[in-house]
């Protein structure tokens, strides 16, 4: 057998000529941000990034690691919203009000609702609730941390290592852009129940009402997540997200000097992303892709269909430069099943890795009998194909 490699951008050529002409992007965009990452959600492809993978102390952005073990327990039972975390003397006196840190003001030695706990780590970035849920969980704040280190090696997020709860400055605390998205995108679609929080702009606890510091909840109303983050060493950061129809992003900036510049950079680097690169859909869930010659069964060759729907998002440049290939061992041999994987479909563009598709098989081809694959055998000697 041979591999085939079949180009087919004529196909897509058709697919894509009736679609508008985009606005072209920045030959380079330029970002005050010492660290940024725009990611495509629906794929995980990063589209543009600056020190994508580059380690940085993360401040109150790796809260969204603790949010994360916060989420599984409950998903597991082993916590239900109702139950109530105890605030200790460590959680309310390094994470409380008497830190000067982000806290939700919970009273020494109270005990509160998981659900206020959830809210407060969201919106008010509690440090004493961060510490309560990683003595609740696991009896104390290295041990939750070890979790943390645990489980984020299980989510892919292999360049970030934590220390404690709460993003506390410590040059051992870092990660990257890269984990962080990574992060972001398994939080929004894996925990659905819980994504509506983070765009809620206040929460009231003991009386004190506090506004969340997601600073594109106000300025962009496509923006509904993440979290922010400032300590002296790491500067001003935001996780956020978008959606824009059909369409979502995850943006990832640190080491900005100030609010102001964390707004500006959030807002702008979120329009640019939407503007600048766009969905293709190039084959719908189910469609047949092309077709592969069958040696020696009933049928000369089998359609390649699509496992799901395959679409792609990049900018104009790249979309004029893709190269679309279908790649299988030629001939296929018979019996071939119905929806056996016969080959993939590799989609190239420039600037990021290749993508690739399962094709499978659109029916079913049965063996040919012994007379058949003799007159097949003697054509193959003959014609040499």
């Amino acid at each position: 057998m041979t591999i085939r490699v079949k180009f087919v951008s004529a196909v897509l050529f058709f697919l894509l000529a009736g679609m508008a002409v985009l606005p072209r992007p920045a030959a380079a965009l330029e970002t005050s941000a010492e660290f940024a990452m725009l990611m495509d959600y629906d794929t995980g492809a990063v589209l543009w990034g600056k020190n994508v993978d580059e380690q940085m102390y993360p401040s109150s952005m790796s809260k969204l690691m603790t949010l994360e073990m916060l989420f599984n327990a409950i998903r597991e039972g082993t916590v239900s919203l109702d139950d109530e975390f105890r605030i200790s003397e460590y959680a309310w006196r390094v994470g409380g009000a008497a830190s000067g840190s982000s806290t939700m003001f919970a009273d020494l030695n109270s005990n509160v609702p998981v659900d206020a706990i959830l809210h407060s780590i969201i919106i008010q970035s509690g440090n004493d609730a961060c510490i309560a849920t990683a003595e609740a969980l696991s009896g104390s704040e290295s041990a939750f941390a070890e979790a943390m280190n645990e489980r984020a090696k299980e989510l892919g997020m292999n360049n970030s290592h934590f220390v404690n709860s709460t993003g506390w400055p410590h040059p051992e605390h870092v990660t990257t852009p890269y984990d962080l998205g990574l992060l972001a995108r398994h939080l929004i679609k894996d925990f659905p129940e819980y994504y509506p929080i983070f765009r809620q702009t206040e929460f009231t606890w003991n009386g004190i009402r506090q506004a969340n510091r997601n600073p594109g909840l106000y300025l962009d109303p496509t923006i509904d997540g993440l979290k922010t983050g400032h300590t002296q060493a790491a500067g001003y950061g935001l996780v956020a997200s978008a959606k824009r129809g059909d369409q979502r992003l995850i943006l990832v900036i640190n080491g900005l000097p100030s609010e102001k510049a964390r707004a500006d950079e959030t807002v702008k680097l979120i329009d640019w992303g939407f503007r600048s690169f766009k969905k293709y859909k190039l084959f719908d869930a189910g469609a047949v892709v092309d077709t592969a010659p069958v040696w020696q069964g009933t049928y000369d060759e089998v359609p390649l269909v699509s496992t799901s729907d395959i679409q792609v998002i990049i900018s104009p440049q790249q979309r004029k430069d893709m190269k679309v290939s279908v790649v299988y061992q030629a001939p296929v041999a018979a019996p071939v099943a119905l929806g056996q994987e016969i080959g993939k479909l590799r989609v190239e563009v420039p600037g990021a890795p290749a993508q690739e598709y399962p094709l499978v098989a659109g029916g079913a081809v049965e063996r040919q009998g012994i007379f058949g694959r003799a007159i097949g055998a003697l054509k193959h000697m003959i014609l040499g194909s």
